[in-house]
């Protein structure tokens, strides 16, 4: 279609156009100019003063909320944090693997209520404590990583160190966060330590570069030097550089608020404690099933046992639960849970979770009427699609609501019947003595050579240690059967990874258990095969004066492993050790070892290493024991 237009409408129609595209323009031109002020303009004063720095500010965090001890192994990315701590009166911890930082705040946390903090620098010093995070929120402990980075301008430019660090931490993480201004660093560091201790606990991840901690004159000198070119590239540059610098000073100095965040804890409707009242009240072989959460701040550990035992129902502990009820409670059943479970017909649920440890809610009887809490969702209902229903399902603080529930029970005048509690503690006496039995049997290394039998062993152990004894507890065959025969003394005493089964953790929990409770007695409970990972933190305990036992149950092999593979699979390959003088590699670290190879030397070599470790001294004990069927049919994987 053809359209004739005189020379004036084609003028008309030229103005109309231009006018369009000016307008268009003036807009788009608008538009940048914005967001080019949002982007650069600086708001704030900027304190050039080169003895100011981020990491004051993290320090004052860290001293507000209660911190006492900071993990660490120095790199440069963090130092500024580490010397301001350390001028507020926060221990600064450094420790021989970055790993051990954060097993060490993670026992901090769980022993002293708050949370603990580890400082590593980037790069490889954070993808090494991965294993420890991971273990951390697997096992709900408030933990917070302090990880340095490149600085801002240089990410993704090839930096020292520099890798996506978020993209590791988000999934094994409560929330991750990156300071981009200095004067953020209060208020999202007051934010971390709130999220890592609220519903569920768990680690948080917050990374640091390098240009919010250093002050603003080594900044600029460092990552803005100011060109001599009269070119204007270069000027802009110049601009462009000291601008960002600018805005990440802007306002950094001035009077913040450090004072913490309350933590956001869930609790258990009024109306589902009145439910569980009633199922417990008329029953005849109620059983507790409790958890670590159990134990979770804001309740008491000796208010959950006073309940607890108010009430008189058969307690079954696990995790940091161990030892909550003393060492000899009438109400503490420490053997035969599955066949308990099958008996009862109301089971409380505190805490616990039918993962593998509760065989994925097999080991429940489906008839038994179901009390279920605890604060996670996922964890309250796992496994309920198929093997077990809970008939009372609460979402909420754990230890909150056991001691409301008991004191609902004490008020209706319930005492749990006699004959059942004595009927599962006669079984354990059974168990018991059959153990004692087993200890008496001969047990052979290796080689055919006579060794020390590690349930008897172990029976003379707990005779010998501290009233106040915290238990670390960090191996695979040995450890396990040390779970049955050793007892935790009270509440909070005893340590273990929890449902990631992770290795190594034993040098980090020490450390941060003997830092919490310097007087108290600290036993380590190794497998060879673990302590490889952490043995090297005797440098550590002897630099920091953390005179720590360790208890090395050494057959010269990962035995937790070669009991199932070598009848199923034929050989042994992979699962041999040696018989190595561990106690030797303590003494290079400057600690003191001691070995025993018969059951004869045991009482008089333990009590010299208790003897040196009151000196100050860390000790380790190399024992070399032979193979027992202890644990014969319990599963590795």
């Amino acid at each position: 279609c053809l359209h004739v237009v005189d020379d004036k409408m084609a003028d008309r129609l030229n103005t109309i156009s231009s006018h369009m595209v000016t307008t268009a323009a003036a807009g788009l031109c608008a538009a940048g100019l914005y967001g080019a002020y949002s982007k650069f303009h600086v708001s704030g004063e900027i304190d050039e003063d080169p003895k100011k720095n981020g990491g004051q500010l993290a320090a004052e965090v860290f001293k507000s909320h209660g911190v006492k001890h900071i993990f660490t192994l120095v790199g440069g990315h963090i130092s500024p944090i580490l010397v301001a701590s350390e001028k507020l009166g926060i221990n600064v911890v450094d420790t021989r693997h970055e790993v051990t930082t954060v097993f060490a705040a993670d026992a901090v946390a769980r022993l002293s209520g708050v949370p603990g903090v580890a400082a590593v620098t980037a790069g490889p010093g954070l993808t090494n404590t991965v294993t420890a995070v991971k273990n951390a929120q697997m096992a709900e402990s408030p933990v917070v990583l302090i990880g340095g980075a490149a600085a801002t301008l240089l990410k993704g430019r090839g930096a020292l160190q520099d890798i996506d660090q978020m993209v590791l931490f988000k999934p094994i993480c409560k929330w991750c966060a990156t300071i981009e201004r200095v004067g953020d660093i209060p208020k999202i560091l007051k934010k971390a330590f709130q999220i890592a201790q609220s519903g569920t606990p768990g680690p948080v991840f917050v990374e640091f570069p390098i240009n919010t901690l250093y002050s603003y004159p080594m900044i600029m000198k460092e990552l803005a030097p100011q060109s001599k070119s009269t070119s204007i590239v270069q000027k802009a540059v110049n601009w462009y550089l000291k601008n960002h610098i600018d805005r990440i000073f802007a306002g950094a100095y001035i009077d913040h608020d450090y004072t913490p965040l309350k933590p956001d804890i869930p609790y258990v409707a009024d109306s589902l404690v009145a439910k569980a009242v009633a199922l417990l009240k008329s029953a005849k072989n109620p059983v507790v099933v409790l958890g670590s959460q159990a134990t979770l701040p804001p309740t008491k550990a000796e208010d959950l046992a006073a309940g607890l035992e108010a009430i008189g129902i058969p307690c079954f502990l696990g995790g940091m639960t161990r030892g909550l009820l003393g060492r000899n409670s009438p109400i503490h059943i420490r053997q035969q849970r599955g066949v308990a479970l099958k008996e009862a017909d109301v089971v409380l649920m505190a805490g616990s979770v039918c993962d593998f440890r509760m065989s994925y809610g097999r080991t429940l009887n489906r008839k038994s009427k179901v009390i279920a809490v605890n604060r996670n969702k996922e964890q309250l209902y796992k496994n309920s699609d198929m093997f077990w229903s809970p008939t009372v399902a609460a979402l909420g603080d754990v230890g909150t609501f056991v001691v409301q529930v008991a004191k609902g029970l004490q008020q209706a005048g319930y005492k749990c019947p006699t004959a059942w509690v004595q009927k599962l503690k006669a079984r354990d006496g059974a168990k018991e003595k059959a153990n004692i039995e087993k200890g008496k049997e001969p047990a052979e290394g290796l080689q055919g050579q006579k060794l020390v039998n590690p349930v008897k062993f172990l029976h003379e152990l707990e005779h010998l240690l501290d009233d106040n004894v915290i238990l670390v507890a960090d191996g695979g065959d040995f450890v396990g059967t040390a779970a049955y025969i050793l007892r935790p003394r009270g509440p909070l005493t005893w340590l273990d990874p929890g449902a990631f089964g992770t290795l190594g953790v034993g040098g980090g929990f020490a450390l941060g258990a003997k830092l919490c409770r310097p007087d108290a007695e600290v036993c380590i409970l190794y497998g060879d095969g673990s302590l490889g990972y952490s043995v090297a933190e005797y440098d550590t305990f002897v630099r920091h004066k953390t005179p720590v036992l360790s208890i090395v149950g050494n057959d010269a092999c990962w035995s937790q492993i070669a009991r199932e593979q070598v009848p199923m699979l034929g050989s042994a390959v992979a699962c041999n050790l040696a018989y190595t003088d561990y106690d030797v590699v303590a003494k290079g670290y400057g600690g003191v070892g001691f070995t025993i190879k018969h059951m004869d030397e045991a009482k008089k070599v333990i009590m010299e290493a208790k003897e040196a470790c009151k000196k100050g001294a860390p000790a380790l004990v190399n024992v070399l024991i032979g193979k027992t069927d202890f644990r014969k049919g319990s599963i590795s994987v």
